[in-house]
């Protein structure tokens, strides 16, 4: 049982779950799955589609972070993309052909890969610090964004560009396939391959990693170009959603939420050990608490606070320096009356061939 409580996924799990009962209780139609037309619906289904942008971004964050990093740009990533993508198709004089829509989205992805890269540029050549290089593309993105739709919200009616955020493949919502598949494809890179011990020991020691031989350089600009793309794919799923290109309100605070993931699925701010299965996790409590909110009818001034409330409490249901202040007042609550117990309530030493010896004599 010690083993399994230790585990850094233990907490995280039982927090979701948490949720998911919760929400049970007060509505048993959260976890009713109905299939219609041969597609599956249901508040599950909902909580999986509308965390696809997140789950996205988060997992871009988490291989960040992993190298001593931090990438504040995401949400004006976000921006730029859905901004490049809905101008190419608004212009196009047919918006509703699947090539123009792969073009659109070819041309977004590019243009964030390039953004991503420029952040790396900046971290792993020029020595900026992660925060200020990021920083500044946060602040001047959003204006770019605004540059490129000229100050409006652009908003087009494109069937195949709609499907990325709307449409299913076979069952399951198209948004959460390509989550998905962004999840097995970087876990299977970073947990099957090299490159992840390789990204581990450059945020534990860069300067060590470099004099063993790691090229910290090559790997801490592949974390921010990564991240980029992501952020990008993040933005062509929620300009699908809402079928418009809005440079303010993309992405809006999404780099908080992904960096909130991350430390709640139990990877640290200090670089080094990651987990991608911790920040799935950490996704899906962030969204199915948003779902709560919604539900529970918390004002939009309120539900901010309401949301720290229940990040604080989970987090701190996750401090080791809490669980040991529970460990040591358990041991002082049991005495030294208790069995097992030494002198002050320790453990007592374990009966040895020597000691009897000892006494004996």
């Amino acid at each position: 049982m010690t083993r399994i409580t230790g585990h850094r996924l233990f907490w995280p799990v039982v927090a979701l779950l948490a949720l998911i009962v919760i929400n049970t209780i007060a509505r048993p139609q959260f976890i009713v799955v109905t299939v219609r037309d041969g597609q599956l619906y249901g508040a599950l289904i909902d909580v999986l589609r509308n965390s696809a942008p997140l789950m996205l971004v988060a997992l871009g964050m988490t291989v960040v972070i992993a190298t001593r990093g931090i990438d504040l740009s995401v949400g004006a990533i976000m921006a730029v993309a859905g901004a490049v993508a809905l101008t190419i198709i608004d212009a196009s004089p047919d918006p509703g052909s699947l090539g123009t829509v792969l073009v659109a989205v070819v041309a977004a992805l590019a243009i964030s890969l390039a953004l991503g890269a420029w952040n790396g540029l900046l971290v792993s050549t020029f020595g900026i610090q992660p925060i200020i290089a990021t920083l500044v593309l946060m602040l001047a993105g959003r204006g770019v964004a605004l540059l490129i739709t000229e100050g409006f919200i652009t908003t087009v009616n494109s069937a195949p560009y709609s499907y990325i955020a709307t449409g299913y493949l076979f069952v399951v919502p198209f948004a959460f396939v390509i989550s998905l598949v962004a999840i097995l494809t970087i876990a299977l890179v970073e947990r099957r391959t090299a490159l992840g011990m390789l990204t581990e020991a450059v945020g534990i020691n860069p300067e060590a990693s470099r004099l063993a031989g790691v090229r910290a350089r090559g790997i801490i600009f592949g974390a921010y170009a990564l991240s980029g793309i992501l952020a990008g794919m993040a933005g062509i799923i929620y300009s699908s959603n809402i079928r418009a290109a809005d440079a303010n309100a993309a992405g809006q605070f999404i780099e908080l939420y992904a960096i909130l993931a991350v430390v709640l699925g139990g990877t640290s701010l200090m670089g080094g050990n990651f987990t991608i299965a911790g920040t799935v996790v950490g996704v899906l409590t962030i969204q199915t608490l948003e779902s709560t909110i919604l539900f529970l009818g918390v004002p939009s001034a309120q539900s901010p606070v309401f949301f720290a409330v229940v990040v604080i409490v989970v987090v701190l249901v996750q401090s080791p320096q809490l669980h040991a202040w529970a460990r040591r007042t358990l041991r002082r609550r049991r005495g030294p009356g208790d069995p097992g117990a030494g002198p002050g309530g320790r453990p007592a030493a374990a009966s040895t061939p020597a000691v009897r010896n000892e006494v004996a004599s």
